[in-house]
Parts: structure tokens; sequence; C-alpha cells
């Protein structure tokens, strides 16, 4: 978009655009084929890159952008990207977050990190510098570089190592207070992906390793995201991690013989189609078994690892962040076959849920204190623990009381005579029924929800998508504040904890979620002979490109500098292709590197026309030379 003040015209002839012909093989998604070819950025390493001057340019656009909203409601800082050990240590987070974060020591030894977030340093900040509720409420944001040990980087800037972000932290005296911050940076984040010409949606959202209450994520729909989003004609949207769904009713199985389980055989019948199929069965009306060793949030050398069973219907798969977030562990591993005999006392295949309380109770032994009842484990182990219980045992004082964390999806409550495993090679049971025949940790929603199942509110199919996230806003609650020590006075003079919030944009997600929506558009236009983009004109390297066809016939050259000049003098970002190359050169170049506009001067300067390409809108027009100026500003 236009701005204000004179800008230079640029020429391509003196500028640094080295386009690729074609993308290197490694280059899965379109964004980083485009980028490459366009000459935007250079890779350096696994999950780095380099910002070549047309990066740059649409980088510093888009955080501009972000700069002028977030001044609006919050003030800008700089911290640092080497933090200290002992400011995560404050947080309980230094061990919790584990292989992602750089760690490192300088020449006295002590430990240090690259700062993949920064809410410690914030807090420190708070702790030290705010005393009173009269200096509340504080909204604090910078733009600066992150750094996380991703192990597999993949598609470009998507999933790097290094990446700029916009993180903002606010401070409030209560929830109230913190309500009208998150208002604020949703307001905000809606008038920046706006302005940034995103089209976007905002989801309900897990915080992750932050921690908090109420998330939200700003998605943009992309076959290259790696989230998954449901959505729904009634207004639903949510993350995968998040979403939640009415299931249909299912017919139950009728009982055989006594109506208990019954063991049956079922020689080489492990997978769960193979078990349907032997016996006639659908999936929803198996019991489909999923064990874990989770990571504890704090973990000793006693306990680093902790056995988490999930049981849901064979048709439907776990949702690890739900099931994290009930068990109360940072991250799952599926257990190991030695691991199986002891925390569950099967085979793989034939896991099942009869018996396992048992199992646990036994396995849970080890470790308790002389003179603790086995009665007041097993009380420990009822199946009709809501979640907040279940969450109160699990984090509880005495960790020993529950070792093995058994959890069921709500998917199966009030279900009857299913089939499950017997934890016995070759083997199943009939006429399974929970609450009758096994007893669990907790009951909760611990699954994925399906395509075509009806939302939430106003019962709607659900819609599944692929998406990229570009920003995330959550209320961080007193998580930092308080375990930091940071306090402030109220107004009766007592000491209380100050509310945070936390709020990120991916500046370069940004950049790579338009290009990746503009790209699908133009794929799927088949006139469209190759891969192509245009960016929106706020985020654009240069607004308009000046290209003329031929520069060594002198009243082209003329004309196509008098109107990048004229343009310029307007305030448009001009890029002036005067380079001595063939118009069709010229034409592919200015479409690889993804410039909204396009003024080709050419045979028709002998009309006083030039033509006009809206790639944006993939329209052409001609132009009077003495409009051109005008037509830019009535279409920017």
């Amino acid at each position: 978009m236009q701005q204000a003040r004179k800008q230079v015209v640029h020429r391509w002839s003196q500028l640094f655009i080295p386009t690729l012909r074609e993308a290197p093989t490694d280059a899965e998604v379109a964004s980083h084929k485009l980028l490459l070819r366009g000459g935007y950025i250079r890779q350096l390493g696994a999950g780095i890159y380099s910002y070549l001057p047309l990066g740059q340019r649409a980088i510093n656009k888009i955080i501009a952008i972000v700069r002028e909203e977030m001044d609006a409601i919050g003030q800008e800082f700089l911290l640092p990207t080497i933090h200290p050990k002992e400011v995560w240590e404050a947080s309980g987070r230094w061990t919790v977050m584990g292989d992602n974060m750089f760690r490192l020591k300088d020449r006295k030894g002590a430990e240090l990190c690259l700062g993949m977030t920064h809410e410690e340093v914030m807090t420190d900040i708070a702790r030290n510098e705010l005393r009173s509720y009269k200096q509340l409420p504080q909204i604090w944001y910078q733009i600066q570089t992150k750094f996380r040990d991703e192990p597999r980087p993949k598609s470009g800037l998507l999933r790097v190592r290094q990446f700029l972000m916009k993180d903002a932290y606010s401070f409030d005296i209560d929830e109230a207070g913190l309500d009208t911050s998150y208002l604020k940076h949703d307001a905000a984040y809606r008038r920046i992906f706006d302005r940034c010409g995103l089209e976007y949606v905002a989801v309900e959202a897990d915080s992750g390793s932050m921690g908090g209450s109420q998330s939200q994520e700003f998605m943009v729909y992309t076959e290259a995201g790696e989230d998954l989003i449901a959505s729904s004609a009634s207004g639903y949207a949510a993350n995968l991690e998040k979403a939640v769904s009415v299931l249909a009713p299912v017919e139950d199985l009728a009982p055989t013989g006594d109506g208990l389980p019954e063991l049956i055989h079922t020689p080489g019948k492990g997978a769960i189609a193979d078990i349907c199929e032997f016996l006639g069965i659908l999936p929803s009306q198996d019991i489909k078994c999923v064990a874990f060793m989770g990571t504890v949030a704090a973990p000793t050398a006693d306990t680093p690892l902790r056995p988490v069973v999930a049981f849901l219907r064979g048709d439907h798969q776990v949702n690890e962040t739900k099931l994290c977030a009930i068990a109360g562990v940072a991250e799952l591993r599926p257990m190991l076959p030695a691991e199986l005999e002891v925390h569950i006392g099967g085979p793989a295949g034939y896991l099942g849920p009869v018996g396992i309380a048992e199992v646990m109770t036994q396995g849970s032994l080890n470790g308790l204190n002389s003179g603790k009842p086995i009665d007041k484990l097993k009380g420990v182990l009822r199946e009709d623990r809501t979640p907040a219980v279940a969450n109160r045992l699990i984090h509880g004082t005495d960790p020993s009381l529950l070792k093995t964390i058994v959890i069921m999806d709500l998917g199966l409550q009030g279900r009857s005579n299913l089939v499950a495993g017997a934890n016995k090679l070759d083997y199943h049971f009939r006429n399974v029924t929970p609450s009758r025949d096994f007893t669990v940790t907790a009951t909760a929603d611990i699954r994925n929800v399906l395509e075509g199942e009806l939302d939430p509110i106003g019962h709607q199919p659900l819609r599944l998508g692929k998406a990229v996230e570009i920003g995330h806003i959550f209320k961080l609650g007193r998580k930092y504040t308080q375990s930091m020590g940071a306090t402030v006075l109220n107004k009766d003079g007592k000491e209380v904890t100050p509310i945070m919030g936390s709020y990120g944009i991916g500046i370069e997600r940004i950049l790579t979620a338009a290009i990746e929506t503009s790209a699908a558009k133009f794929a799927s236009n088949p006139d469209n002979k190759q891969e192509s983009y245009a960016l929106p004109a706020a985020i654009a390297p240069f607004e308009v490109v000046v290209t003329i066809t031929n520069v060594k016939e002198s009243d082209l050259l003329t004309a196509g500098e008098s109107i990048a000049s004229d343009l310029a003098a307007a305030g448009f970002d001009v890029l002036l292709d005067d380079r001595d190359e063939r118009a069709g050169v010229k034409f592919k170049d200015a479409e690889m590197i993804g410039i909204p506009y396009r003024i080709n001067i050419g045979k028709k300067l002998t009309e006083g026309k030039v033509e006009l390409v809206d790639r944006l809108l993939n329209q052409t027009q001609d132009v009077a030379l003495t409009d051109i100026v005008s037509t830019l500003q009535r279409t920017l």
C-alpha cells in the first residue's frame, strides 16, 4: 500500500535478486520452493536460513505492521537471546523444555540457553520493577529472534530452528484486568492479519508447555500446514488438540453365555481390523488399548517416566495432547514390549482392561511406604474419578500411590458387552463392560474428533482441514509470577501475585502463509502452467513492478522511467525492471518474486497506453499513461 512519503525508484539492474528457474529437489511445500526461486531466502544449514534483500524487505514490512498495532496497546522491549539457567530454574521449566532447548556453557562453566520464549525474562523484570497496583496493567512486547532445537526441520520457514517472533506479555492485578488485556490482543491480532491480507480463522487451542487456561490460535488453511482444524457451519472452530464433538449413538453387542467376560481364542488376530472381521463386529464395538511411557513434569532419578494407559473405541485415535494434560505428563512415547509385560501384563495386539487394576496395584506396591494398606491404593483406582479429581491424585504429594495412570475415553462410557484384548497371546474377551469389569484412574475426552461428527454448539458436521498457525494468545494465569515470586501491593496494602497473559505472532509464518494461500489459488486455475503466487501489497517487497519490454527502444525506456518516478512520487513502492533481457524472461521473473501489480511498457505505448496486470485478481487492463497513477491509487 502506498506510503505518505515519496519513495525511491529501485532498479532491478542494480539489485541482488537471484531468481532460480527450478527449485532445489529437497524443497517440499510451495512456499519453500517459491521463496527459494524468488531469491527471498537461501539455506545455511538444517532449519537455518539467510534472508536476501527481497525476503528482508517483506519481513520488514510485516514487522512494521505488527509494531504499529502493538504500539497502540503496549510498549516495546528488546530482551537477550542468551538466558542464564537460573531464571528458567526459578519457573521450573529448565528440565521441562527438554531437548527442544539449545543449551550451552560459558568459559566459566555457567549453564545458559538460547531463548525459545521469554516468559521467564519478562517475569524477572516484573518481579524486580513492579511494586504497586498503580503500575498495572502493563503490556510489554518485543520482536526478537527465537531458537528451537527442532529435531526434524522441514517445509522451509514453517519448521525451523531459528525464527522471528513477536511475543507480548500482560501483567494485571486480577482476572478482570487479564480479560481486558486478552481482548486488546485479540483485536490487535485481527487488525494485523487483516492488514497483511491473510484469510484466517481463530480457533480454540491448547497452550502447550507455556501453561495457562483460555487459549486461541489464529490459523490459515493450507495443505502445507501441520496442524489440523475442526470447524463447522455453526461457527465452531478448534485445533485438533482441543476439538470435541458429539458422538452419534452406536449399537452394543448382545451378551453371550452368562454375560460376564468370556475368554475366546483369536489366533493371529492382534489387529483391530482382523479381530473385527474374525468376530463379525464393528470397530466401535471393540476396546482399543494404547500404552505409553510419559515424561513427568519434574522428573527425578527415581521417577523419570510414568506408565500411561489409554482405552478407547476401536475406531478412535488417541489425542496425545489431551492425554498428556489429563495424565499430568510432558510428553509420551509408546511402551516397549518389556514395559507392556510389567505395567499391563500382556503382549501387543492383545492388551485389554480386564484385570489391569490388579496389575497396577501390584506394580504400585513397589516404593510404597510401610504401613500403607492395599485398600487405600484400590480406592485411588476407582473409575468414577472426574478429570479434576484424578488430576489432584496424579499431582498429589505422594505419587507412589498411583504409579500407572489409566484413562478411559468418554466414548466408552455407558457401553456394554464389548470385545477387548485378554492380555494373553491369541486371546480376547467378549462381554466386557466398563465400570463392572475394570476400573480406571479417570474417564475423560482423550480422542481425536473425526470428519463428519457433530460440533458441540450447533450439532453441525465437522470439517477437518490442515492449517498453519500464525498467532497464539492465551491466559497464563499466575504460573510464572507465583513460581518466580513476583508480587505487588494491592489497594489495601496487601501483597498479591499479578496475573499474566502471553501473546505470540510468527513473523515468517505470515509471509509463508500468504504465499501458500496465493499459490493454492494460482494452482487451481487451469490457465496457469507453472507454480506462481502474488503477495498482498502491504507485505510484498514491492507493490508494483514497471517492466520495460525492450530497454533498447528509447521511447519505452523513457516512458518506463517516467511512470516509475511518478508512482514513487505518489508514495508507491516501485521496482523498475530496466534489465536488457527478453520480455518473457522479465514477465516470468516478476511473477516469481510475487509482486502483486505489474505495468508492462510495450507496443501499446504508441496509443498512449500501458498494460496493468493485477495478479491478485488475475486481471489485465489497458490504462492511459495519464491515468496509471490514479488507477493504482484507486486499486490500492
